[in-house]
């Protein structure tokens, strides 16, 4: 913070302060405003939803798999859904993996949303800004210093929420984290992509089984797919199928170096996916790119300690837990660096809660973590980072921020029963 200090240009203040405006990000500082919060969110990109804007199409997490979908989450993201509907950009589907039902939009039309809900509660935003550091005050995080195109800019909040997705507040507060630079396991990255000009009922007649011997028959001839599995499902464009197929490994995303490689390969492989399913996949005989990713989608990078560790065993045993902001029937859906994906599934129709401890980064005040980067093992987060719980944990970190800056406690010491019950009250499902 001091190399900063004499360089910043303006300075901004708020009640709680929100980094990332993905969906975590967006649900945070809804739930904040909403819940009379003076609310200032930081997105470095010039539009909101992050991954479910820039990578994906589809919630998963809203509902169970298993022979009856429960629906788990509820609040902020049905009004979100509610919001496409409207728009008829919306469509319900089952997944290709059995993981309970997925809701798949158009993101351009998630845009907007994302964007005038947010307007509509009051949230401040700060498109173009890109964190640097974290201001603390002892053991508090007050702040952060970020860049954008006129300079410097501090903000002050009274509650952070770190949606940042890489834990970047958290890691330059001084939070300890796993991460790839330290050793742990992470998992693969993703570039989607979308194409057109795809006849839809002769490429749904395609089954999953049959896709997978294709592609492992065109590896045979000469392509190049280092992922033999993965979908390719309907959108709610006429023709337009979105693809979740490529596979880049053995990544640490938060090397800028790494990272720049990853957007590389990712491209590389989109583009030979395209070409095998153009010469080989029926339906796809003049099928055309439309468009990759904005970024790759990454789906692991920085793993918060926090003052809950969520575990493979807790996820497996449905377990719940006296603070649970949220709820999960996710199956362990583990992207390794082979050519297939490992699924754990829990007993059907079961869930397991989101403990508030796993928001919470040990020995660090003032913060909050929401969504990807939460608390938890390599398994557990397998599980847990689906998007529905995503917005569930900002929906709730969002709460809590604005609970501890009006009544100046740590979001430590907010209290729980009553988070729980304002939860309750904005429609969440705990």
């Amino acid at each position: 913070m001091d190399i900063f200090s004499k360089a910043i240009r303006r300075q901004v203040s708020c009640d709680v302060l929100v980094i990332g405006g993905g969906s975590a990000g967006c649900c945070a500082a809804l739930a904040a405003a909403r819940s009379g919060a003076r609310v200032a969110l930081v997105e470095r990109y010039g539009f909101l939803g992050g991954i479910s804007t820039q990578v994906l199409d589809t919630f998963y997490g809203f509902y169970t798999p298993g022979t009856k979908a429960i629906k788990v989450v509820g609040g902020v993201m049905d009004e979100v859904v509610a919001e496409l509907q409207k728009r008829k950009m919306v469509l319900r589907r089952p997944n290709t993996y059995g993981a309970g039902d997925g809701i798949t939009y158009d993101p351009e039309t998630l845009k907007t949303i994302w964007e005038q809900l947010a307007l509509q509660a009051g949230v401040q935003l700060h498109y173009h800004t890109l964190v640097l550091d974290a201001i603390r005050e002892q053991n508090q995080v007050v702040g952060v210093v970020a860049g954008s195109k006129d300079g410097l800019v501090e903000f002050r909040a009274g509650a952070v929420v770190d949606a940042s997705g890489d834990a970047d507040v958290a890691a330059a507060a001084g939070a300890t984290y796993d991460s790839a630079a330290g050793g742990a396991k992470m998992q693969s990255l993703t570039t989607t992509f979308r194409v057109a000009n795809v006849d839809g009922e002769r490429a749904k007649n395609v089954p999953r089984r049959e896709m997978e011997r294709m592609m492992s028959e065109a590896v045979q001839h000469g392509y190049r797919l280092p992922r033999r599995e993965g979908s390719i499902h309907v959108t709610p464009l006429r023709g337009v199928m979105a693809a979740n197929l490529t596979r880049v490994a053995d990544v640490d995303a938060t090397d800028p170096q790494q990272l720049t490689a990853s957007e590389i390969e990712g491209r590389r492989q989109a583009l030979e996916y395209v070409r095998f399913l153009h010469d080989c996949v029926p339906g796809y005989e003049n099928a055309v790119l439309i468009n990759l990713s904005t970024q790759i989608g990454i789906r692991e990078s920085r793993r918060v300690h926090g003052d809950y560790w969520l575990t493979r065993e807790d996820v497996l045993s449905a377990r719940d837990f006296p603070d649970t902001i949220a709820r999960c029937g996710a199956p362990i859906e583990d992207h390794h660096a082979g050519s297939d994906t490992r699924w754990e599934y829990l007993p059907n129709g079961a869930t397991y809660g989101i403990p508030y401890r796993c928001l919470l980064p040990r020995n660090v005040d003032g913060l909050l973590v929401a969504g990807r980067c939460l608390s938890a093992s390599h398994d557990a987060h397998a599980s847990v980072r689906s998007m529905g719980q995503c917005m569930a944990m900002g929906q709730a970190a969002g709460v809590a921020a604005a609970m501890s800056a009006a009544s100046q406690t740590m979001p430590r010491d907010v209290d729980v029963a009553v988070l729980q019950d304002r939860l309750r009250g904005l429609g969440a499902l705990i």
